[in-house]
């Protein structure tokens, strides 16, 4: 993985978050570190994986927060200002079935636009299982806690708790997936 673009990720992520949101600069960089972890089976893809990671939440800085859909907003932040490739746009975009959320709010035909879902279903499971086993306070977790977190942040009737309700069998069957990997994963040394 090369480290200039990991190290422009970190920068960016960095200077949107860390003075203005700083757990969530610690959930993204707690992100960041499960997202290392899965080098070994995501082979060339591990870089994207990282930046995805480190990005995934950039659009939730307040300056940048234009319609209030963190993956939109941060998405567009990163290919208008930063000219971020399509793919690591879409993750950011797509990330953790955003899809579901942005039709509860009524945006899902823009993002499906703008931000086509990838094919590649390993690279958005690993962004789903790194987002949803990281605490807001960027320490590990089990899915089943970070769901339960999430509701009881939000409430069960919100946007986000309408979503992440509809979305749960998903996450679940994705962090499955990538679970599954690390455990066929060979062990070195």
């Amino acid at each position: 993985m090369s480290e200039e673009p990991t190290s422009w990720a970190r920068a960016v992520a960095r200077g949107e978050l860390a003075e203005p949101l700083p757990r969530r600069w610690a959930h993204t960089q707690g992100v960041a570190e499960r997202a290392r972890r899965l080098g070994g089976i995501l082979g060339r893809e591990a870089g994207l994986l990282v930046r995805a990671a480190l990005l995934h939440d950039v659009g939730y800085a307040p300056r940048l927060a234009t319609t209030g859909f963190h993956p939109l907003d941060g998405a567009r932040f990163l290919r208008d200002a930063h000219g971020a490739d399509d793919q690591l746009t879409r993750l950011v975009a797509n990330h953790s079935f955003a899809l579901l959320e942005a039709e509860e709010r009524g945006l899902r035909e823009v993002l499906e636009v703008e931000f086509p879902l990838l094919e590649d279903q390993r690279l958005v499971d690993a962004l789903v299982w790194c987002d949803m086993t990281t605490t807001p306070d960027g320490g590990p977790t089990t899915v089943g806690a970070r769901l339960a977190e999430i509701l009881g942040r939000y409430g069960e009737e919100s946007t986000v708790g309408r979503f992440i309700r509809r979305a749960s069998p998903e996450i679940l069957a994705a962090v499955a997936r990538v679970e599954a990997e690390l455990v066929a994963q060979p062990r070195w040394g």
